[in-house]
């Protein structure tokens, strides 16, 4: 299927035109510019030949076997153009033509019938409304508005004609070359997914990098990227991360799209590198590229300005990099001939006359030092008269096995920029983008050297989660109470506090002295979520007559706030001591399945929003990934050194979660708020807890 579509030997064009500008004269152009290998059969019934080459007036004239067909005609014509291909023998179609799911409901019902008729064919189908494909390794040129690039290692697979042939244009401007540039239109058959596994085993790619809207399959997306980080970096820049982005995607192309938290978490367990904006993914592409993977987090600072070497290092700082240093041996080498104001730690600050023996000088020591793993050199303000010299100067040291990147810091010179580029040395407008370009580079070979995925699975009682959601499901009620929940997390080796369902005061009495006081009382309500706010918890009841007057003023406040509510009773339960407070909890994503949640308890979580997420199943260091990534692990740590307590007791909690949401899809949401952690040793203990499940006619479908 993809060798027809990347390789074909015969292809014809069902609209190809005489006038220049259309889209039709521009792919035929370009293929014939492209010096493309193969035979080309232009199809046009209102003339003889277009560009030399004979025309014919219907595919299915033509005597050759058509490997692929590509499509540009009217929408109303399309349908029949694609019959026409098929029965000519094409196994793969690249269908420019626009106005389907895009457009309207009506062009999207045509667009998944042709898809249909491609799948039954086995026929590979590229678009509608795209660009089309090049690949450089077999001369072919079939992307509209773009001459033929340079061969190397880098593909582009994008959802957007417009980012497809800009990254192109980036790309050419650096004198990077390209394999393959695949602009996906709609997705109609082959969607991202599928050209991204193309791509990963394509021996010609190197680097993969993609603008991507939307997937269709989250499971198949994320084996799909694993499976090629592997092996070669992909960079994805993920448009839609705001509201009102998700509103223009749907305009766009016809679909709905995931929450951005959900393609954070997937992002992450693929080990996919995250474009943040359009200028993150040309410079992450470059520094890919260009140059060799770090061994390490130690970043030297070589300038000839402190100001910008001083900024630099505090931006390695918190990006998760380490300032490096040169031992003493190499500092001393280094120091040797240079002026004594010269600083030789980190930034090493050349002073603002450096020339050319100065950097050459450094730049050599730091790119042979064990120390140092990667290094950033900055140009800053005027280099004097010897641009092109200390362009020269840096360059001679950048065959090395660590990656060396260089800033400009008000000194833009296109001579300097181009000697760089000759010497394979990334150059950037500001440092940050270069750390920027460090930090991604050490994250993907963090992730390719982890260790092997390991899934605990714990000892529990699914049998009587099974009877809890079967009842509910039977009963049709999609709200589990606090007490249901807690019973289910039980099952599932979670620690509850001591209690008992009470229908009157009496009740709450005897359940009371029987767990021992002090004891918190709760409204248990299926209309009533947020208990708290009219007054459904009382605190630290401490004797009979505190009970008795907490569920009478109970009853009272619930009957004036909420008159239709239906009561099941109250819930009492032993009051515990206080501790560190997290929350923890699952919502189900409908394209990634159960996302996992961590915050600290409390106004870390409800006003700070710090929260971490990532994708079930999880093992136990992506558990403990995950709280040490949050702002508020800080207030984790006390004097008396429970930190390690503290992160093991969550992460298996997030671990248990994490298997429980993959156990039963039928939970859609889950929330522990709070999970006290207590002494180091002693279990987390839930006080509050929430589930919900999909609606039975949802789950039904599935």
């Amino acid at each position: 299927m993809f060798e027809s579509l990347f390789t074909p030997k015969t292809i014809a064009i069902i609209g190809a035109s005489r006038h220049s500008g259309k889209f039709g004269h521009t792919i035929l152009a370009n293929l014939v510019a492209g010096k493309f290998a193969g035979k080309i059969i232009p199809i046009n019934p209102q003339t003889a030949e277009i560009m030399g080459l004979p025309c014919q007036a219907d595919i299915r004239a033509v005597p050759d076997k058509i490997d692929l067909s590509i499509i540009i005609v009217a929408k109303s014509l399309v349908l029949k153009a694609v019959n026409d291909s098929i029965e000519a023998g094409a196994k793969a179609i690249i269908i420019n033509s626009t106005g389907f799911k895009e457009a309207s409901e009506a062009g999207g019902k045509l667009e998944e019938k042709i898809a249909a008729i491609c799948t039954a064919r086995q026929t590979a189908l590229l678009g509608p409304n795209c660009l089309g494909l090049i690949n450089t390794g077999h001369r072919l040129n079939v992307l509209y508005a773009a001459d033929m690039p340079k061969a190397g290692s880098i593909s582009m697979i994008s959802q957007s004609s417009t980012i497809c042939t800009a990254f192109l244009r980036q790309m050419q401007r650096r004198d990077l070359g390209m394999a393959k540039v695949i602009s996906a239109g709609n997705g109609a058959q082959l969607s991202g997914i599928d050209l991204l596994k193309a791509l990963g085993q394509d021996k010609q790619t190197k680097i993969i990098a993609t603008y991507l809207e939307n997937i269709s399959s989250g499971d198949n997306f994320v084996k799909s990227a694993e499976d090629a980080s592997l092996h070669k970096p992909v960079i994805i820049l993920k448009a839609a991360t705001s509201e009102a982005g998700r509103r223009a995607v749907a305009a766009h192309n016809g679909v709905s799209v995931s929450m951005d938290t959900a393609y954070g978490a997937a992002f992450k367990r693929a080990g996919v590198i995250r474009a943040m904006t359009f200028g993150d993914l040309v410079d992450l592409t470059v520094a890919f590229a260009m140059q060799p993977l770090p061994t390490g987090n130690r970043v030297l600072v070589i300038t000839n300005a402190g100001a910008p070497g001083i900024m630099t290092v505090d931006a390695i700082s918190k990006n998760g990099l380490l300032p490096g240093y040169l031992n003493s041996l190499e500092a001393a080498a280094l120091r040797d001939g240079l002026p004594e104001a010269v600083t030789i730690y980190n930034p090493v600050d050349l002073l603002g006359d450096a020339g050319p023996e100065r950097y050459e000088q450094a730049v050599r020591i730091a790119m042979a030092s064990k120390n140092i793993d990667a290094v950033i050199v900055i140009l800053a303000g005027r280099i004097d008269g010897a641009s092109t010299e200390t362009a020269l100067a840096i360059s001679k040291n950048a065959k090395g096995t660590k990656p060396l990147l260089v800033s400009f810091f008000g000194t833009e010179n296109d001579k300097i920029r181009a000697l760089l580029r000759d010497a394979g040395i990334p150059a950037y407008n500001a440092p940050e983008q270069a750390v920027n370009a460090l930090k991604a580079m050490y994250e993907y070979v963090t992730w390719r050297l982890r260790p092997p995925r390991v899934v605990t699975r714990f000892r529990v009682n699914r049998r009587r989660v099974e009877r809890i959601i079967f009842r509910k499901l039977r009963a049709q009620s999609p709200i589990i109470s606090e007490v249901k929940a807690k019973d289910i997390l039980k099952a599932y080796d979670f620690h509850v506090p001591a209690g008992g369902i009470a229908r009157n005061a009496a009740e709450s009495v005897d359940i009371a002295t029987r767990i021992g006081y002090p004891v918190v009382m709760k409204i248990i309500s299926n209309e009533i979520i947020h208990k708290g706010d009219i007054g459904g918890v009382r605190l630290n009841l401490t004797n009979r007559q505190e009970i008795i007057d907490a569920y009478d003023l109970m009853m009272l406040r619930v009957q004036r706030h909420i008159p239709d509510a239906i009561i099941d009773g109250v819930y009492i339960e032993k009051m515990l001591d206080s501790g560190l407070e997290a929350a923890l909890g699952m919502n189900r994503d409908p394209k990634f399945g159960p996302m996992l949640v961590f915050g600290l308890g409390g106004v870390f979580v409800e006003k700070l929003k710090d929260v971490a997420f990532y994708l079930a199943p999880i093992t136990f260091d992506e558990a403990v990934q995950m709280l040490t990534t949050t702002k508020s692990y800080k207030n984790m740590l006390d004097t008396r050194g429970r930190e390690a307590a503290h992160l093991t007791a969550i992460a298996q909690c997030l671990q248990k979660i994490s298997q429980l949401s993959t156990d039963f899809p039928e939970i859609s949401e889950l929330e522990i708020n709070p999970l006290i952690i207590g002494e180091a040793g002693a279990e987390p203990i839930v006080v509050n807890a929430r589930l919900k499940l999909k609606a039975v006619n949802d789950y039904m479908r599935e």
